[in-house]
């Protein structure tokens, strides 16, 4: 119980240093690497851990705090303009300014200068799906090595399934990645809740016991390296993946006293598309650990 205590005081710690660190550099480099550093956290879960401890994204989280220090400034200083404002919070127009001003507090820079609105300044931002709680069985697994042929997808998320054809393609041409005999993976490399849609890469994999051959789809060899992880199953549509994601990182981390491995998480899928329905789709989340 004591080390169980010890490791959700220590999680929280740092994240105590981030969200102080945030605090006092508003004007600074808050990427997320640098962040990540911060908190010696891995740069590739650093997002889901920080979305899933704040309850928000952690630019949107920085451009909140951004505009409650614009806010007050606002209403503080009559020699600070909203051009004033919108620059010091690192907008680059006041119309971009005051159009995220208003979606924040529900009214317009030059509206809460002349009478501020404290209420809704303090009030508390979530994002709603972050809050179901983690009540699946996480096991901790050793996975060995594993070569895969790798398509990548780049894009939004949402053009992910014309990838996986395209893949499907490859796998039935090449004969290389048999659907029927070799696991089928996906890594994404980047986090569709906080990347721009046309900066989203995605790893469509399969498992291969032999040398990709040169092909005109773009296919590609990888090795998913062997180490220890945290796995969890997600039953139902990929689509909402997500909702089994973050309370790894909310509720389990924190009190298990690992460390994240600084690769991202995977997914193994277990069921045949399109011939399983979705909501009884089975993924297995892999997120490795030290």
């Amino acid at each position: 119980m004591q080390a169980h205590t010890d490791a959700t005081r220590a999680y929280t710690t740092r994240f105590d240093a981030v969200l102080a660190h945030i605090d006092a550099n508003l004007d600074g480099d808050l990427s997320v690497d640098t962040l990540s550093r911060v908190a010696n956290f891995s740069r590739f879960h650093f997002h889901r851990q920080f979305a899933a401890y704040v309850g928000v994204p952690v630019a949107r989280y920085v451009q909140l705090m951004r505009l409650r220090g614009a806010a007050r400034r606002l209403a503080a200083q009559d020699a600070c303009t909203v051009l004033d404002a919108a620059l010091d919070a690192g907008f680059d127009s006041p119309e971009a300014f005051s159009r995220a001003f208003k979606r924040a507090f529900g009214m317009a820079p030059s509206a809460f200068r002349r009478q501020p609105n404290w209420q809704i300044w303090s009030a508390t931002f979530v994002v709603p799906y972050l809050s179901r709680k983690l009540n699946m069985e996480v096991r901790i697994v050793d996975f060995a090595e594993t070569r895969v042929a790798a398509f990548e997808h780049c894009g939004p998320i949402g053009l992910v399934n014309e990838s996986v054809r395209k893949f499907i393609d490859w796998r039935k041409q090449s004969g290389q990645s048999p659907i029927e005999t070799s696991r089928t993976f996906g890594i994404p490399r980047s986090n569709p809740d906080t990347t721009p849609a046309d900066d989203f890469r995605f790893d469509i994999c399969g498992e291969i016991h032999e040398a990709v051959a040169p092909n005109a789809f773009g296919v590609r060899e990888l090795v998913i390296p062997r180490g220890r992880c945290a796995v969890v199953r997600h039953v139902g549509s990929t689509d909402h993946v997500g909702e089994s994601i973050y309370p790894i990182y909310r509720d389990w981390l924190p009190a298990s006293g690992e460390e994240l491995r600084d690769h991202p998480l995977f997914f193994h899928y277990l069921s045949a598309w399109p011939e399983t329905p979705q909501d009884q789709w089975q993924t297995d989340i892999y997120v490795p650990l030290a």
